[in-house]
């Protein structure tokens, strides 16, 4: 059974460890993911689905990627480039100021 993955954001991520604190003591593991993701995981789940339903709109934006951009939020075209450096192709100005005005958009 090879089923896809399912991504989750770092949003999603500190709900859930919060409601799972909230039942027992997380493990030291645990309580790191949930100081990362509440340290990253800025925003609102209805934000954070949002911008990544909006960054899957733009044709090379896959869906693992639309969830790292939600996570960094890149500022400027040189974060995004970033983003794509293991990608085999380049995006264009265009494509780049595309993605930055839907971060802006969604903040």
């Amino acid at each position: 059974m090879d089923e896809e993955p399912k991504y989750v954001s770092l949003v999603d991520v500190r709900g859930l460890l919060e409601d799972e604190g909230k039942k027992r003591e997380l493990n030291h593991i645990q309580d790191l993911a949930l100081k990362h993701a509440s340290h990253f995981g800025a925003g609102t789940k209805t934000k954070a689905t949002k911008l990544i339903k909006d960054l899957t709109k733009v044709e090379r934006v896959t869906e693992p990627i639309a969830f790292k951009i939600s996570e960094i939020l890149p500022e400027d075209a040189n974060e995004v480039r970033a983003v794509f450096a293991k990608e085999r192709f380049t995006l264009s100005p265009e494509e780049i100021e595309s993605i930055l005005k839907i971060i802006k958009e969604n903040k």
